[in-house]
């Protein structure tokens, strides 16, 4: 005999542990565990998310789905000189408006490893300052065992200069696709640069810069 409302009802909270459909092949929402709802397709879990609003995924989604995005730059010019490794003066970018898309890659000493396996689109921006010279060049190296042997991946070039200074912005990019965290390294070097042209760098805005995109899972 108790009275109720329509309001009430809509303010209420129904309690449950799943939601299923009416065919009967398990597919819905699984509510069992506290703070945790795993979304099920024939009682196979498809995609969990837990407290800290992460959501893990059972097969690698379908779509665009970029995870992890990064930018280095070089903070300082450096001279030029043959397979000189570039192993100094480099931050992740901290201006104001910048931000990385998950953990974000590690350098050391000019070394860079990936957060996690996948396919990776790694753009090499230069600005190169040459003095009279023929092959300012800046190039990327890959090695998959821990830095056992380097393999040229990209190489970008100034051209031809005459007399006196010339600044030239050169642009290359790679794929690389990661299958093991532990053993994936890049490194980029300047090579074949005349004693008096550098590679320019600046704390506080981007002349030199190293970019690293996910784009998916590795293949």
């Amino acid at each position: 005999n108790s009275k109720w409302k329509f309001g009430d009802i809509m303010s209420s909270t129904i309690k449950v542990n799943n939601i299923q459909n009416l065919a009967g092949d398990d597919s819905g929402i699984d509510l069992s565990t506290n703070d945790q709802i795993i979304l099920k397709t024939a009682n196979t879990s498809a995609i969990t998310i837990n407290s800290s609003q992460v959501a893990t995924f059972a097969q690698p989604p379908v779509g665009t789905f970029i995870s992890e995005a990064d930018m280095f730059r070089l903070t300082a010019n450096q001279s030029g000189g043959t397979n000189a490794d570039i192993t100094a003066n480099l931050e992740r970018v901290d201006d104001a408006s910048f931000s990385k898309i998950g953990t974000g890659m590690t350098e050391s000493s000019g070394i860079f490893t990936f957060p996690s396996t996948g396919l990776y689109f790694v753009i090499l921006n230069c600005a190169i300052n040459s003095n009279a010279d023929a092959n300012s060049m800046v190039g990327a190296q890959v090695s998959t065992n821990s830095g056992g042997a380097f393999d040229d991946v990209a190489l970008l070039n100034a051209g031809e200069q005459g007399s006196g200074n010339s600044s030239v912005t050169a642009y290359s990019h790679f794929f690389v696709n990661v299958t093991n965290t532990s053993t994936f390294q890049v490194k980029f070097l300047t090579t074949s640069m005349a004693g008096n042209s550098f590679l320019q760098g600046d704390t506080n805005q981007n002349f030199t810069t190293f970019t690293f995109i996910k784009l998916g899972e590795s293949q």
